[in-house]
């Protein structure tokens, strides 16, 4: 298959909504296994992509001060069925930077494909950095996902991302982000996952809020079906003064499904404040109940809730 055709077909994976990843106004890096197929800058943003054996190494700085008004496309894909990807990521927010990143990750037609990535972030002081990933999957469930991150964030800098994958089966995925806060920083890590047949979930998420009047929030939000088995760990330590932070999942189980949560949040200072709640089990019969009475069946009603826990 030609370089084109494999940019036209992942392009035709992603949501209609969001296939404008080639807009000549729009930033995007469109990469193919190690292939880069398509790219476009804009001033203030340097991205340089070097392929590597089965992927990418890929360098992001946004220069102090740099405010990119429209959001970045990323798209990471293969379209074979066998096959791995590995993308390496090193990215810098300098002073006073800001950046919003729409990953898209498609495997449409996988068998037996691993998609590894393995990052490093860096936000400077009151830099600003948003990085919403969604991944695509086809209904085989021949994917291995692996996402690792380590994310710096200094004085007042914000950092918040936001992992998807709701379409298609997940296959196996095991996440590991942590996180490291300075004074006033912000971290914000949400996952939403929806697990069907003989999914594999692992979440490994950690927030160190390390600066005084530092925030972070680790959010997991998880739907198992049929035979998915889910297990979500996150910690979250505080060990300044006035530093808050929260730990929420929850687990809506189903069918044959196993899921687990295992909450850890540790505090080393007096003035410090950290909360975790954790709900795991069936829908709501209440909500049931209610959607039932309007005319819908129980299965209906069942996907309906899950995909409100989702979205």
């Amino acid at each position: 298959m030609s370089t084109n055709n494999f940019l036209q077909e992942i392009i035709e994976s992603l949501p209609a909504s969001h296939r404008n990843v080639m807009d000549k106004d729009t930033a995007h890096l469109v990469i193919h296994h190690n292939e880069v197929l398509g790219a476009h800058l804009v001033p203030g943003l340097d991205v340089q992509a070097e392929p590597i054996e089965d992927g990418v190494n890929i360098k992001i700085r946004v220069d102090k001060g740099t405010v990119i008004e429209k959001p970045v496309h990323m798209c990471f894909g293969m379209v074979p069925e066998e096959g791995l990807q590995k993308i390496i990521i090193n990215a810098v927010i300098e002073e006073d930077a800001a950046i919003e990143v729409l990953a898209h990750c498609t495997f449409p037609n996988a068998i037996d494909i691993t998609h590894l990535m393995d990052a490093t972030i860096h936000l400077e002081r009151n830099a600003r950095y948003s990085y919403f990933e969604r991944h695509i999957h086809g209904m085989k469930g021949g994917v291995k996902v692996v996402p690792k991150a380590k994310v710096y964030v200094d004085e007042y800098a914000r950092f918040k991302t936001e992992f998807e994958l709701i379409k298609g089966l997940v296959g196996d995925i095991d996440i590991f982000y942590e996180g490291f806060v300075k004074r006033e920083g912000v971290m914000d890590m949400m996952a939403r996952i929806y697990g069907r047949e003989n999914d594999r979930i692992k979440i490994n998420e950690t927030c160190h809020l390390e600066g005084e009047s530092s925030r972070g929030v680790l959010t997991s939000h998880i739907a198992c079906r049929d035979r998915t088995n889910a297990s979500v760990y996150n910690t979250l330590t505080a060990t300044a003064p006035f530093a808050r932070g929260h730990v929420d999942c929850k687990e809506i189980v189903q069918e044959n499904a196993r899921a687990k949560a295992v909450p850890i949040v540790e505090v080393a200072h007096p003035q410090a404040h950290v909360t975790h709640e954790a709900a795991l089990g069936s829908v709501d019969s209440k909500q049931l109940q209610t959607l039932m009475s309007r005319g819908l069946t129980e299965d209906e009603a069942t996907e309906l809730i899950i995909q409100g826990l989702l979205n």
